[in-house]
This record gives C-alpha cells, sequence and structure tokens, in this order.
C-alpha cells in the first residue's frame, strides 16, 4: 500500500473518530456543559407546565446545539465571504426574534389595540394594550404551526398565516387568576368560526339569519319558518352570491377575531337586563363610572359646537345630527321638533347631568331599544331586546341543566359548536350524540361580556355566552394611545393615558 493511500485512509479514519458521540462528549467544555444544561432544565420545566410531552422530542436538538453540534447551525460563521456573513447575520437575527416572540405572544403576553368605542371611557379607541395571558392561564395553541404577530391573514397576499393541521384540543396552563365580574377580558371572537371574506360585519350566522328570512318571505305565507329552515335557506343564499360576500372560510378558535369587553355575568349566575340595568341573581349591579348609553338632544335652535363636544368628551365619530326630511318618523317618535337641531351622541350618567345643564338645550331622550335590532337567540320569539333580555341561567362547568322548548335556543349552539355534541331536537324530545334526553352537563365555564358603551357594542346580547376555551387574557396596561380625531401637532399623542390600569 502507497504512503499517500495509507495517510488517506488515516485522515478519514481521524474525521470518524472525531464525529463519533464518544469523542464529541469528550471534547465539549465545561461551559458547554453548563449551558446545554440550563437551557434543557429549563426547557423539560415548560414542558412539564405545558402538559404536552410530544416536545421531548426535542430535547436531543437543544443538547446537540450546545454539546455534540451534529447540526451546523452556526456554519455561515466559517464562510469568508462578508455578504454571506451580513446576510445571514440578519437572517440568524429576525429568525431568533420571530421564535421568541411565538412563546411571548402564546404563554406570556401579546399587543391590543382598542379599535372600536365599545369601551370608551374606560379604553379608548386608539389605546394600545399589554394583554396578560398568565393572568388567567396561557392557552396550549390550537394551531402550533402559526407565523408570529399574525391573527389569522397575512396582510397584502391575503393567505392563511396557520397550518389547520395538526389542530390541538383545548388546554389552560394554571394562571395566577380567575375571571371575576366587571373585569375587562380580550377573547376570541365566539361566532368567528365561519367567515365571509368580503362581508364579515354583520357575522356569518346573523347574514345567514336575514338572508334567509328575505328567502322565504313567500314560501311560508301561512305558518312561521324554523330557525333551521331559515338558516338553511340563508347559508343556501350566501353561497349563491359569491361576488357580495366572497369565500366561506372557517377559523379555529385561536384564530379568530380578538374582542375585548367587560365581563359583566359568570358561570352559575342568573343573568337579566331590564330597562338598561343588570341584575345578577336577583340583584341589581352597580354600574360602573364609563357606562354610557345613546341619547337624542333637541336645542332651542342653536348648534352645539364642535369644540364644546370635544370638551365633553364625544369623539368625532359618534356624533351625530338628525336630518329632518330623512328622520322625520323617529323625530315624531322621540317627541322632538324638526325645526330645531336634534344631536345623537353617547352620554354617562355625568356628561347627561352636565348636558341637562348646558345653555340651549331643550330636551334629551334616551335611544328607543326598538333601534337596537334583534338580539340572542336568534329567531327564539321571546322578545327580548338589547335593554332588556332574561333572566336566564350562565352555564357552568359540570353543572346540569334541565332542556325544554324555552331554553333550547339559548344553549343549542353550546352543545353542538362549543362542545362539540351532534343535537337533535324532535318535538319535545332531545337527541344529543344519539341519546334521547331532557337535560344536559356542561363540559366548560361560560361568560357574559358586555361593552361600556351599551348602545354602540357588538357583545353576547347579539352572539350569546363566551366560552372559556376563547378566552385570551387580561388586558393589564396602556402603554401607548393615540387619538384619531387629533393630528401629531394637536394632542394626538394622549401622554396622561400612559401607563394606565387597563383592568378594570
Amino acid at each position: 500500500m502507497s504512503k499517500q493511500k495509507e495517510a488517506k485512509e488515516f485522515v478519514q479514519k481521524e474525521k470518524q473518530r472525531s464525529n463519533s458521540l464518544k469523542s464529541r462528549l469528550k471534547a465539549a467544555t465545561t461551559g458547554q456543559w453548563i449551558r446545554a444544561g440550563i437551557w434543557c432544565l429549563i426547557y423539560i420545566l415548560f414542558i412539564v407546565w405545558v402538559g404536552s410531552f410530544w416536545w421531548l422530542l426535542l430535547l436531543p436538538v437543544i443538547f446537540d446545539a450546545f454539546v455534540t453540534k451534529y447540526i451546523p447551525w452556526t456554519w455561515w460563521k466559517k464562510s469568508k465571504n462578508k455578504t454571506v456573513l451580513a446576510i445571514m447575520g440578519w437572517v440568524d437575527a429576525i429568525v431568533f426574534a420571530l421564535v421568541a416572540v411565538y412563546f411571548i405572544n402564546i404563554y406570556l403576553f401579546q399587543n391590543y389595540q382598542i379599535p372600536t368605542s365599545s369601551l370608551e371611557k374606560t379604553l379608548l379607541v386608539g389605546d394600545f394594550l399589554f394583554v396578560s395571558k398568565a393572568s388567567y392561564g396561557p392557552r396550549v395553541p390550537n394551531t402550533p404551526l402559526s407565523f408570529p404577530l399574525v391573527q389569522h391573514t397575512f396582510p397584502v397576499i391575503n393567505t392563511k398565516s396557520f397550518l389547520e393541521k395538526p389542530q390541538w384540543e383545548y388546554k389552560r396552563l394554571k394562571g395566577f387568576d380567575s375571571i371575576e365580574r366587571d373585569d375587562i377580558v380580550v377573547f376570541n371572537f365566539p361566532t368567528g368560526d365561519t367567515v365571509t371574506v368580503n362581508k364579515q360585519n354583520p357575522d356569518y350566522y346573523v347574514s345567514c339569519y336575514y338572508e334567509g328570512l328575505n328567502s322565504l318571505r313567500y314560501q311560508f305565507l301561512d305558518t312561521q319558518p324554523t330557525y333551521e329552515d331559515i338558516m338553511a335557506a340563508g347559508r343556501k343564499a350566501i353561497r349563491s352570491k359569491k361576488e357580495e360576500y366572497g369565500k366561506i372560510v372557517y377559523r379555529p378558535v385561536d384564530r379568530r377575531e380578538n374582542y375585548v369587553k367587560r365581563c359583566v355575568g359568570l358561570p352559575g349566575d342568573m343573568f337579566e337586563i331590564r330597562n338598561n340595568q343588570i341584575y345578577v341573581n336577583g340583584v341589581p349591579q352597580e354600574d360602573h363610572p364609563g357606562i354610557q348609553f345613546n341619547y337624542y338632544v333637541q336645542t332651542d335652535g342653536r348648534y352645539l359646537s364642535s369644540d364644546m363636544q370635544t370638551k365633553m368628551g364625544i369623539s368625532k365619530e359618534d356624533r351625530h345630527i338628525l336630518n329632518a326630511q330623512y328622520d322625520f318618523h323617529l323625530i315624531s317618535y322621540l317627541g322632538m321638533d324638526p325645526a330645531k337641531p336634534i344631536y345623537h351622541f353617547p352620554l354617562t350618567r355625568d356628561m347627561y347631568q352636565k348636558m341637562q345643564r348646558y345653555p340651549g338645550v331643550e330636551k334629551i331622550a334616551i335611544e328607543p331599544y326598538e333601534l337596537g335590532g334583534d338580539v340572542f337567540p336568534l329567531g327564539s320569539g321571546k322578545g327580548w331586546n338589547r335593554d332588556n333580555m332574561g333572566p336566564f341561567y350562565i352555564p357552568k362547568k359540570n353543572e346540569t341543566l334541565k332542556l325544554d322548548k324555552d331554553n333550547f335556543a339559548l344553549y343549542e349552539r353550546i352543545i353542538r359548536v362549543y362542545e362539540r355534541n351532534t343535537l337533535e331536537r324532535k318535538g319535545e324530545v332531545f337527541v344529543i350524540n344519539g341519546v334521547e334526553t331532557d337535560s344536559y352537563t356542561f363540559k366548560m365555564d361560560y361568560y357574559w361580556m358586555m361593552g361600556d358603551n351599551r348602545h354602540n357594542s357588538a357583545d353576547s346580547r347579539l352572539w350569546g355566552f363566551v366560552p372559556e376555551d376563547h378566552v385570551v387574557g387580561r388586558p393589564v396596561v396602556v402603554w401607548l394611545s393615540l387619538d384619531k380625531d387629533r393630528d401629531w401637532f394637536s394632542g394626538k399623542i394622549r401622554f396622561n393615558r400612559f401607563f394606565k390600569n387597563a383592568k378594570r
């Protein structure tokens, strides 16, 4: 054998010996072992907390990154090409940041911006919040393979930001607190499971209901169509109007839109709204100071200045003035004079008292409940409205409720959709998962959420109960607040709201 061949074989053997697990373990420094031990311990504790031991499959990868180094994670650092070093340096930093953000958003906290005035006076449009996931316990994600910082759709390209598979079952980790009455809560939109892309307000189910009513208005002249008939006709109508409604998509729980409201009803409560007053277990509840309702305000002919309305705290999007010609019937119903200015905006109780004393104001009337439209549950025939509802029971985990024709409409979505049972009603008989029964035991806790801006809030009065698996977290603090009614040089930044407590 030639010396050249012998030398080549020797190099190969040495290379194999150096690549062996034993040699790599021997070559690892004390510092490498310490760092590997710390990160592996942290990772194991995380897995125990999460309770999903499938994540243990990644433990060898973490160990390899610090000790054995079979995977060349930092191959680019050995390159002599400055362009490669620069590009890969940025890629490495971005990937690390995205991974960090992913886990922070899921298990610790996320940013949330107030988009509407439903909590006006408490949380304002343009408030940016830190939402604590740990307060009520973070959820293990339903869709673990998702892009961080994007809820469900990539902007511009309009494609899904998550993979539908795998989908994990609901599990919530131990939190520091539990939801209490009057807490402000961020949650996923309960009826946002099915969405028509081109028309998302009203939601899919409300659109189905009204499209169904419109489709069947000439078919049931002598009898009233059932709720099932109406919804079936509505779904068919929406599918046929592709240009108006667009594509119909399904979204898992954790990929639905985030809403923020105040929790006014807890699991196990008997809840009622009577003339805009909330009653829990028959006891009237003290209103939060920020609670406001819509009012019509008639003056003696003078106009209310924009500056006055701003100082009063009425946002520009909430200011309206009635048109004597187009709003004639409403003005007549209110008993007001169409020849005088009539304003429409929300007022708190303090603002109402100030408005009563304001020069030129002659008459103030609260907005009639008839203008609030239909409320939950649609098609029930209960005659409820946004200002008068109930009483009804808010489901509590492991509690059993007797079902009847009067409460079926309230709980059928819980049984069928949120808790994934087959449900059929045959007259007075209920069939759940193929078994006839007259009762149901709830698997989750449920909540009743409402906005403080009571007449300008899409909340539980429209779409019903919020399941516990939809709860995202608790707003903790306002870290930035921008007034959309002002420019950068006239007070756009609300400095007085920085670090404001956002819990209640």
